[in-house]
């Protein structure tokens, strides 16, 4: 990280026992009030902002909590994992998930056992502290950071650091509303959705200096925004200064009156973008005259994947077989085409291991760890779509690579592809959840995988289980999210669907298109309608968004108005998918904008 290494750091061991003793007396501050809770001597209004600030949700089945674990940057150590892996086995009933912000999420934890989960996690430098309520929430960056071919220079330092220095501060805990950054060092895509985010920064080289581009005020929730340019470069030394200058105006101006219209972007929305970059530049020119808050001279070990004595590496191999797609092995193949990339260090590629909508058990946390730690640099590294990278495999190993992955259940090719969905838990475990967003995911995997058109192939879906976008279903070729109707006077689950999200030919982020709702069982028909229709009329090399948007939200509506309104009420359409009971909306207090 180059000009913002600073003099006089006290010596790794005494900074990582004091940083250690901070945190250890955090856990047990909150264990002693989760108990007070616990016992009665707090109300749950009184409770409950402590308790997400902690990165503790309530669930919609009572007496459980969902624990969510930041890891910035998407980076961790192999040790981390197998440490997830052991919290999942203890705590999370064999289980943990993997989120589109690059966290693990545990479910049903009871309370009682929060503080000891929260010990597991800093025994490996890892924390839930600002995971939720209304803080910096975890800084995510590129996957492909350090091993991208077009990479402009290594954005993960600068995250790392921007986010430990944004940690346990005043300005940044108990903000309006969750402020989300991105960082991205790719020069010809874009794989963080670095528009959806209240800060979006990407690597710029000018003049030989490195810098940022930095885009504000974007966001997803029921109203979707695209964030903004505010300056085309901002010099690396002053990026923290740029960046706290844009917290500080909305943490002066956001409102606290009204949850739902909290966000960055709403504070441009209604003010305009003049008035906030003028009222930006006020709080930079404060902060460059009286100080604000400063980069961090280190991190503490793991935090994002920081390694004060990183694995060494060998030298890349260029054997012949691990390079071959056609090996006489039709899954490894297969997984070959879709799930390999070569990085740009030669004789090394990145894997990627493709989820089950980011849910791993824990023996797969383990083997994502053994791989790492054998075969890569042992890194394990999350994207937001739910699947994970494991790097600097030699081209030599993939073979035996794949054959560790399949035997922990990891092995599936087609990652990327139109069946490698994206979803959030939704009425699983979610109090705001409408519909199980996950099962959804699952049929339409099976719907998808019969396609092999490879423009079909390249195509995503993601889907949220109520309109607020934690499966950021905007963004995808064809999204959807959950809500209820009723037919006859009974409850019936509902998808509101999306076409044509994603990035336009020039590389600006869009928006899907609303088409109508689908009843949940009707769904995979409707997601079957579509393509078969795109397949027949497309022109040419036409993407899916101008396929949609040449064709009309009118075109696919008439396509799927049997299904909105169906004249067939057999009985599995008053049920949810993945349930055999009838269903039924039940919601709870929602703790996003708590």
């Amino acid at each position: 990280m180059s000009g913002l290494v600073q003099e006089n750091t006290p010596p790794r061991d005494e900074f990582e026992m004091q940083y250690d003793a901070l945190v250890r007396e955090e856990i047990e501050t909150f264990r002693r009030t989760s108990e007070a809770f616990l016992k009665g001597d707090m109300t749950e209004d009184q409770f409950r902002p402590y308790r997400l600030k902690h990165g503790i949700y309530g669930q919609r089945q009572p007496g459980v909590q969902m624990v969510r674990c930041k890891v910035p940057g998407g980076l961790m150590t192999a040790r981390q994992a197998e440490q997830l892996a052991a919290v999942a086995d203890e705590f999370g009933g064999g289980k943990g998930h993997l989120t589109t912000r690059q966290n693990v999420q545990y479910h049903f934890v009871p309370l009682a056992q929060v503080s000891s989960l929260m010990h597991r996690l800093a025994d490996v430098g890892l924390t839930n502290r600002e995971a939720c309520y209304n803080t910096v929430r975890n800084v995510t960056t590129c996957p492909w950071a350090g091993i991208s071919r077009d990479e402009v220079f290594d954005v993960r330092p600068y995250a790392q650091k921007l986010a430990f220095a944004f940690l346990r501060k005043d300005l940044t805990s108990n903000l309006p509303r969750k402020f989300k950054f991105a960082f991205d060092g790719c020069a010809g895509h874009d794989c963080i959705a670095g528009a959806i985010n209240d800060v979006g920064l990407r690597a710029v080289i000018r003049d030989g200096a490195r810098g940022f581009r930095m885009i504000i005020a974007g966001g997803l929730g029921p109203l979707p925004t695209e964030a903004q340019l505010l300056d085309e470069f901002v010099p690396e030394e002053r990026l923290l200064n740029r960046s706290e200058a844009v917290i500080r105006v909305f943490n002066r101006y956001g409102t606290r009156d009204n949850k739902n219209k909290a966000r960055l972007k709403f504070l441009a929305r209604e003010r305009g973008m003049e008035w906030l970059r003028d009222e930006i530049e006020k709080e930079y020119a404060n902060i460059l005259e009286n100080g604000g808050i400063e980069w961090p001279k280190e991190v503490p070990e793991g935090f994002g994947g920081f390694e004060s004595r990183p694995k060494s590496l060998g030298t890349g191999s260029l054997l012949p077989v691990a390079g071959s797609k056609r090996t006489g092995d039709a899954e490894y193949d297969a997984w070959f085409e879709t799930n390999v990339v070569e990085q740009r260090q030669p004789g090394y590629a990145a894997v990627v291991v493709r989820t089950d909508q980011g849910n791993l058990t824990g023996e797969q946390f383990r083997a994502l760890a053994r791989i790492a730690d054998g075969m890569g640099d042992g890194l394990v590294r999350l994207g937001i779509d739910q699947n994970a990278i494991l790097a600097f495999v030699q081209l030599a190993s993939l073979p035996q690579a794949h054959a560790a992955l399949r035997e922990a259940g990891l092995g599936l090719p087609g990652a990327s592809s139109i069946e490698d969905i994206t979803t959030c838990p939704g009425a699983y475990s979610c109090n705001l959840g409408l519909t199980k967003s996950m099962t959804l995911g699952a049929a339409l995997s099976e719907t998808t995988r019969a396609y092999d058109d490879p423009q079909v192939r390249h195509l995503s879906i993601k889907i949220s289980g109520c309109p607020n976008s934690c499966g950021q279903h905007w963004i995808a070729d064809i999204g959807f999210y959950g809500n209820a109707r009723k037919i006859e006077g009974r409850e019936v689950p509902y998808y509101q669907m999306l076409l044509g999200g994603g990035y336009d030919a020039q590389g600006v982020m869009r928006f899907g298109l609303a088409i109508q709702a689908i009843p949940a069982r009707l769904a995979p028909e409707a997601v079957t309608r579509v393509l078969n229709h795109f397949l027949a009329n497309r022109t040419g090399a036409e993407s899916f968004r101008d396929y949609v948007m040449r064709h009309k939200v009118e075109t696919f509506r008439a396509l799927t108005a049997d299904l909105a309104k169906p004249a067939d009420l057999f009985p599995e359409i008053y049920q949810d998918w993945g349930d055999d009971a009838p269903y039924s909306r039940q919601l709870g207090r929602g703790e996003c904008a708590a």
